[in-house]
């Protein structure tokens, strides 16, 4: 379209007219029509009339909302309303590709709300540590890297069974974000990807720490070792492993496995591996050395390359025996471990006397204001070929108190309710009695050390009485803990890195069995339990990188923290009627809230969950459309076909 000056004289007098004109094809060749008299309407300055001209032509096309445009041309399209006999019927085609369309602002909906922040960060890690090629490198297929990744995104966000998983899935923004129709038709496909993966775990174990060492530039010089259990629900009759245990988890009832995790310092996960439920934690290092070195693809005695450092392995005080130590330094580690409670009690002597003391403290700082006050008292001291550090911290000081005077009333109250079984007879038998008082020392061994119990058969009394001398001894100890090593060049820095590593592995594993969900297991074949552990490692992969890129940048917020702030950006789809009779849907993500940004930075990923994606359809979805799952749910729900 343009607009076309026309000029007349009529008895001496000059008459200027302005037409709307439009070019067409005929039979004949191309051809001016008049769309639109423009009469005594001045269209302004002649280099203007091209773009009034071009806003005429979007209005008409429906590519421009005419409130939007300005009044001469609001003016102009309104005479053209008015010229068309049958109202707007002779307008231009409306293009439905076009940028701008003419819609119904009374009438427009909002709905298929999908959370899409968590998922969308659980995405862009799972690319930023290339796990999809990692599973490509083991002979993995789309499919299964496609599937692997949902079930560890959701242990990621929202932690559930295979059967849960299904539905989880379609109340994400994770098949928006993924790009891609995530077909699960049932929980089975599930379990077969977990098959499918089993045989490859080693491999896919060591490829990402591989590709973590070079990401996050992680020195590896600090191994931390321990293990946790995990318990099942059901009997488990078919895994070889699950077999009744000491119960981490507090559950003695049940079968459990013993899963045993090596960490960095930086607290990413290097190996691990599913013992039996009764295998004794002494046992298992041996084996888990022999991972380390196959993970990290080291030979006995090999220096880690990029500092020239004999790695340092650091192992709870239930791995403190002689035997263990030597398997470590048999295998050319150096060691850290925390002495055990009654060995650190015989140790004491040593450490007498007021001298010898080193204070080390910890404040916040302009640089790193999040560091809390801390303040420890260390004090070495030499035994043969191995170094004794001995710690007190007065932050622990009064959380050993709290937890004993807990354990404490606890126990006082069994001693005096099994006392008035034994009194009256309800407990008669002296075997019973001293199964009785192994439970008590069992489940209350932080305090049941300075309490003596005996059961005299003869007289049929059970007694019970506070040892003072040695309970006196305990309080003195509140706050302390032993490390031996075999190092005896630890600065007081290296000692307090150590204090600060010590609670590592068990926030590790605290991830696993909170926000992950690990516990309990409801799989029953062997092979299929180690896999769900698997998952949730992978997922701690996740996890581990998100939390060092906070910590890098200064914010120490953990992981479940970020995801509760994360779940109010989302995935909608608004939809509009528009001019043309049609209804436009466009999905995509809700504008990123100044925490959603904020959260995005310092993970270095984009904050747009999704391309935003339109369609055109010709009415409203109807319950008869909707596909079989969803027709269960609302029929579930109470709700009519």
């Amino acid at each position: 379209m343009f607009i076309r000056k026309c000029a007349k004289t009529v008895k001496g007098k000059k008459y200027v007219n302005h037409l709307l004109v439009e070019s067409v094809t005929t039979p004949n060749g191309p051809r001016q029509k008049v769309i639109c008299s423009l009469g005594n309407l001045d269209p302004g300055p002649a280099e203007k009339w091209a773009r009034v001209a071009s806003n005429i032509e979007k209005a008409l096309r429906g590519q421009l909302a005419i409130e939007s445009s300005d009044s001469l041309t609001q003016e102009i399209v309104e005479r053209i309303k008015v010229k068309t006999k049958d109202g707007l019927r002779n307008e231009l085609p409306v293009d439905e590709d076009a940028q701008w369309q003419t819609v119904d602002t009374h009438n427009f909906a909002v709905d298929e709300a999908r959370e899409a922040g968590p998922v969308h960060v659980g995405h862009q890690m799972w690319q930023k540590l290339q796990i999809k090629e990692v599973l490509t490198a083991a002979g993995l297929d789309e499919n299964t890297c496609l599937l692997t990744e949902a079930m560890t995104i959701n242990r990621l966000v929202e932690p559930s069974s295979e059967l849960a998983t299904v539905d989880w899935i379609s109340r994400t923004a994770l098949p928006d974000i993924l790009g891609e129709s995530i077909k699960i038709q049932s929980p089975s496909s599930l379990y077969r990807n977990m098959d499918r993966l089993h045989e490859h775990k080693e491999k896919i174990e060591r490829d990402l720490a591989e590709i973590e060492r070079s990401l996050f530039n992680l020195k590896e010089t600090v191994l931390l070792y321990d293990l946790t259990s995990s318990y099942f629900e059901g009997q488990a009759e078919k895994n070889e492993k699950a077999k009744h245990g000491y119960s981490r988890d507090h559950r003695p009832d049940c079968k459990q496995v013993v899963i045993g995790m090596v960490v960095d310092d930086e607290g990413f996960p290097k190996a691990h591996e599913v013992f039996a439920g009764n295998r004794s934690d002494t046992t298992t290092l041996d084996e888990i050395l022999t991972s380390i070195d196959k993970r990290l693809g080291r030979a006995q005695g090999q220096q880690i390359e990029a500092t020239g450092e004999v790695p340092m392995v650091i192992v709870d005080r239930g791995m403190s025996s002689k035997e263990n130590l030597s398997q470590i330094k048999a295998r050319h580690y150096h060691y850290v471990v925390a002495a055990r409670h009654d060995e650190r009690d015989r140790m004491l002597d040593e450490f007498e006397g007021e001298d010898g003391w080193t204070v080390i403290r910890r404040e916040p700082s302009k640089t790193n204001p999040f560091q809390v006050k801390t303040k420890i008292k260390v004090k070495r001291g030499q035994h043969g070929e191995e170094t004794r550090i001995l710690c007190i911290s007065e932050e622990r000081i009064q959380k050993d108190k709290a937890i004993r005077s807990k354990q404490e009333s606890r126990l006082l109250a069994d001693l005096n309710k099994l006392e008035k079984r034994v009194q009256s007879g309800g407990l008669k038998d002296s075997d019973k009695v001293h199964e009785a008082i192994g439970r008590l020392r069992e489940r209350y061994s932080r305090v049941a050390r300075y309490y003596r119990m005996a059961f005299n058969k003869e007289t049929g009394e059970f007694v019970w009485s506070e040892d003072t001398a040695r309970k006196a001894r305990a309080v003195e100890l509140d706050g302390s803990y032993m490390l031996k090593t075999d190092r005896d060049d630890l600065s007081d820095e290296d000692i307090w890195k150590l204090y600060s590593l010590l609670t590592r592995i068990e926030a590790a594993f605290r991830d696993l069995k909170g926000p992950l969900a690990e516990r309990p297991i409801f799989h029953q074949i062997d092979k299929r339990v180690e896999t769900h552990i698997f998952i949730c490692v992978l997922a701690y992969h996740i996890l581990a990188a998100i939390e060092k890129m906070f910590r890098d940048r200064g914010v120490y917020i953990s992981w479940e923290s970020a995801r509760k702030e994360l779940r109010t950006h989302q995935v909608v789809t608004t939809t509009m009627p528009a001019k043309n009779g049609r209804l436009l849907k466009i999905r995509k993500d809700t504008k990123p809230e100044p925490v959603h940004k904020a959260i995005y930075k310092l993970l270095q990923i984009p904050d747009k969950a999704m391309s935003p994606r339109r369609t055109w359809v010709d009415r409203d979805i109807e319950p008869d459309d909707l596909a079989p799952l969803e027709r269960a749910k609302l029929v579930a729900l109470g709700q009519p076909n």
